[in-house]
């Protein structure tokens, strides 16, 4: 079994969020825990191995950074038709580990919407008829962004049509390397101010009302993923009443 990881590292020095959206990390050495050391269990630096007490880090994260899975709760109140929402710690467990395909679009250019024609195509291209429950990974020209200061401006959007197109035929989780679903928000952003049509403001996101379904947003290395013939797993954390939470998504190919 080959285990290929798809998730970015968690951190506060590459940008791949807004600068009010990024994590705040403050990491302790081996020294600077002592008095941690000292506060549970009474012990003084010299009574350790080598004078070194614990490491550890505090973190002031939202649930949507670095690579996570999106909950129904995050578009919308209501999914189905009008039932509540699950949070990320009310989706079933069993649509995080599903047979995987990846649909590489990095022929479509940033800032395109993506339609069900593009989506067919690219099914087409690679023999490949969805089933329920497989987990969609889309390849994105937003893979070539990351570490750029312009990763969060740079992808294609999976709007109402195509988001619809993929639940429609019994997927529940999809996933991406941009980082967001949609077009990316300063592009949105535009064409609102431009078309003053309100509908067209995170249309994939909004999809999940109709349909309940999972994102998996800031994926990695799907360059080292073949179209199909994969499983995904991508357990989200468990966060109560969340609308997300954080994964180390990994493929695994058996050889």
């Amino acid at each position: 079994m080959r285990f290929i990881d798809l998730s970015m590292p968690l951190d506060d020095v590459i940008p791949v969020d807004p600068p009010f959206l990024r994590p705040r990390i403050e990491y302790k050495d081996h020294i600077g825990g002592l008095k941690d050391m000292y506060a549970m269990y009474g012990i003084l630096p010299e009574q350790l191995p080598d004078g070194q007490g614990l490491a550890a880090e505090t973190v002031t994260i939202t649930t949507h950074a670095g690579t996570h899975v999106d909950a129904p709760w995050h578009y919308h109140p209501t999914m189905n038709g009008g039932e509540k929402a699950w949070t990320i710690d009310e989706v079933p467990l069993d649509w995080f580990f599903r047979p995987g395909v990846k649909l590489d679009l990095r022929h479509l250019p940033s800032g395109h919407l993506v339609t069900a024609e593009d989506l067919e195509a690219a099914l087409e291209g690679i023999g490949h008829e969805l089933r329920p429950f497989d987990i969609v990974l889309m390849h994105t020209v937003a893979s070539a962004a990351y570490g750029r200061d312009d990763y969060i401006d740079t992808g294609i959007g999976f709007g109402r049509e195509a988001t619809l197109f993929l639940t429609g035929r019994g997927v529940r989780v999809v996933g991406t390397d941009a980082w967001g679903w949609d077009l990316p928000v300063s592009v949105n952003r535009r064409l609102f101010e431009e078309t003053g049509d309100p509908s067209i403001v995170w249309e994939g996101h909004k999809a999940g009302a109709d349909v309940g379904y999972c994102q998996i947003e800031k994926l990695q290395n799907l360059e080292s993923l073949p179209d199909d013939g994969f499983t995904v797993a991508c357990f989200p954390a468990k966060v109560r009443g969340a609308s997300a939470g954080w994964t180390r998504a990994v493929a695994l190919i058996e050889e």
